[in-house]
This record gives structure tokens, C-alpha cells and sequence, in this order.
């Protein structure tokens, strides 16, 4: 018996998303007294691979030549060398969405999604979930053979367990059942999903020619930069930037929403931030009722001196 986790990269280097998964994975072959083995699809340096050991991960199956965005071939490789384990776990982007539900269904395993907690109960697998657009927690367990487990980014410490790491590099190669005529990357310097910070600006802003100053506050704390629907609606920003209900679902240490009056539907993928701050011209606006902190004035007066008193601590 072990426990097996997807570890999911880009460029050839491993996510924030795969170490916390990791060491989430880890925490529960410690409760279970079992081995941690870790999947990887696409090429990915050793020296990369070897840093899952730093996370508890004692052996990892590589598959440098299998394409890590074809679900179908994935799905099928995670399938057959998850036959001896307990339970399977992944980070909640959107890449375990697409494979999770297959993964469940091919293994006739119980799925649990965006889970917050550890694990409950040993023996039937009780955690606890965001529910309802994150607004609601719900225990949920299963008492299927095996789990499946996506856990919430940003919800859990990465915990460091140093232990030798096996590389197993398997050169199967599979046609793919997809043919990929076009990509948009994310332009952000930081992985919006990933971001322990986030700047997100709205209408308010005017134009986007005014997001300069607003990608100079994400520069100084190190933040990711996000848009409300609207914004990337119009243009001013790229979709990959949408956060909200229909956008991304994000969960930073810290989300700055600046001229977002804050609809429902972007709340909903925004309320799991730990600290929000608004600043808008409009002291109704509803915003303010979610937010930890409060700013009423004009972004165009209030960012511009917020940039000047960081630059003061950070000299």
C-alpha cells in the first residue's frame, strides 16, 4: 500500500501547487504508515525530480515524453500505477479538474475536492471541503477502496521531510488524442493561482493604460495581478487575469481589489483570501462588506501613495 501524488509542471519546473501536495501527501503516508511515490508527465530535469524527496517523496515515476496536457493518456498512466494505492492526491488546479473526475470514475474511487483539512479519520477518509462557491464547509469521507483527494492551493504549510528520492524514468511514448493548435500564456510574472499576494484592479481604473502603477505595487510585494470579468471582457487585461465565479478561484494570504465594486459572482472566487483590502470612491460599495480593511478615495490618489510608502520600508 502507498500513497501516490500528482506533481504537475511547467517549463520543466515543478508548481508551488506540487511541493504543498507533496507535503500534504506526505503528512498522510506518515498517518498511515505507508510510502510516498509521486507521478510526473513532461520533461522535467532530475535534478527538478529529486527535489520531491525534500517533501517526503521516497520514489517517482517520470514519463518525459507523454504530454502532461493530454488527460486521456495521463489519466490511463496515473491509473495503472495507482493499482497498490491507499489514496491518490493532487492540488486543486485545472489540470487535476480534467483528470480527478476520470481518475475517480476508470478506479471506482471516492472524490474529494478542494479539501482544507487533514485527514479526519483514517479509516473512512473524513476531511473537510469548501462547498458553494467557498462559502460553505461541509465533512464529507468515503468508503470506497481508494481516495482521491485535490486539495485547496494555498491551504496547507509546505512542511519539509528530506529523504532520498528514486527517479524511475519511463520512455513510453503514446500518440496523443489531441492536436494543440494554439496557446495563450500568462503574460503575470507570478502564477495567479499560486500567488500569496494579489493586486486586482476593475472598471475604476478607467482605461488600461492606467495599469501601470498598478503592476508596480504587484513588483513591490512580490504579487500576482488580476482583473475583474468586466475588465478582461472589454480587453483592458487578458482573460487568464479573470478572477470571480467564471474566472479563476484564488486564495492568496492577501487580495487587493482596487475600483471592484464586488459583485457576488466575484466574491465568490475571491472569499477564500485570508486578508482582503478594497479601495474604491464609493463608501456602498459592496466590497467594503466583505472586505477586512477598507479604503474610500480615489485609486488614482490612494495607490500612488500606497507605491511611495512601500518603496520608504522596502529602502
Amino acid at each position: 500500500m502507498s500513497i501516490l501524488v500528482y506533481t504537475e509542471s511547467w517549463e520543466g519546473k515543478f508548481r508551488k501547487s506540487s511541493f504543498e501536495a507533496a507535503s500534504y501527501a506526505n503528512e498522510i503516508s506518515q498517518d498511515l504508515n505507508t510510502d510516498l511515490f509521486a507521478i510526473s508527465f513532461g520533461l522535467v530535469a532530475e535534478e527538478e525530480l529529486s527535489k520531491l524527496g525534500e517533501y517526503g517523496v521516497s520514489k517517482v515515476f517520470s514519463f518525459p515524453n507523454i504530454n502532461k496536457s493530454d488527460n486521456y493518456n495521463t489519466t490511463n498512466f496515473i491509473a495503472e500505477y495507482a493499482k497498490d494505492a491507499k489514496a491518490i492526491i493532487f492540488s486543486n488546479t485545472f489540470t487535476a479538474k480534467m483528470i480527478a473526475p476520470r481518475l475517480s470514475s476508470k478506479l471506482k474511487a471516492g472524490l474529494m475536492s478542494n479539501v482544507t483539512t487533514k485527514i479526519l479519520d483514517t479509516n473512512n477518509f473524513k476531511f473537510k471541503r469548501q462547498a458553494f462557491s467557498s462559502k460553505a464547509l461541509e465533512t464529507v469521507s468515503t468508503n470506497t477502496e481508494k481516495a482521491i483527494i485535490t486539495i485547496s492551493p494555498n491551504a496547507f504549510e509546505i512542511k519539509n521531510n528530506n529523504i532520498s528520492c528514486e527517479i524511475i524514468t519511463i520512455e513510453d511514448k503514446l500518440e496523443s488524442q489531441f492536436n494543440v493548435i494554439g496557446s495563450e500564456t500568462n503574460s503575470g510574472k507570478i502564477s495567479l493561482s499560486e500567488a500569496e499576494v494579489v493586486i486586482s484592479a476593475g472598471r475604476g481604473l478607467k482605461g488600461p493604460e492606467n495599469w501601470g502603477m498598478i503592476e508596480e505595487l504587484a513588483d513591490l510585494l512580490n504579487a500576482a495581478t488580476a482583473c475583474s470579468k468586466p475588465v478582461s471582457d472589454i480587453g483592458w487585461r487578458p482573460h487568464s487575469e479573470h478572477v470571480g465565479q467564471t474566472g479563476k478561484a484564488v486564495a492568496p494570504n492577501l487580495y487587493v481589489a482596487i475600483g471592484i465594486s464586488g459583485a457576488i459572482q466575484h466574491l465568490a472566487g475571491v472569499n477564500s483570501s485570508k486578508v482582503m483590502v478594497a479601495i474604491n470612491t464609493d463608501a456602498e460599495a459592496p466590497f467594503f462588506k466583505a472586505a477586512d480593511y477598507g479604503v474610500v478615495g480615489d485609486a488614482f490618489d490612494v495607490v500612488p501613495k500606497l507605491i511611495e510608502e512601500i518603496k520608504k520600508i522596502n529602502n
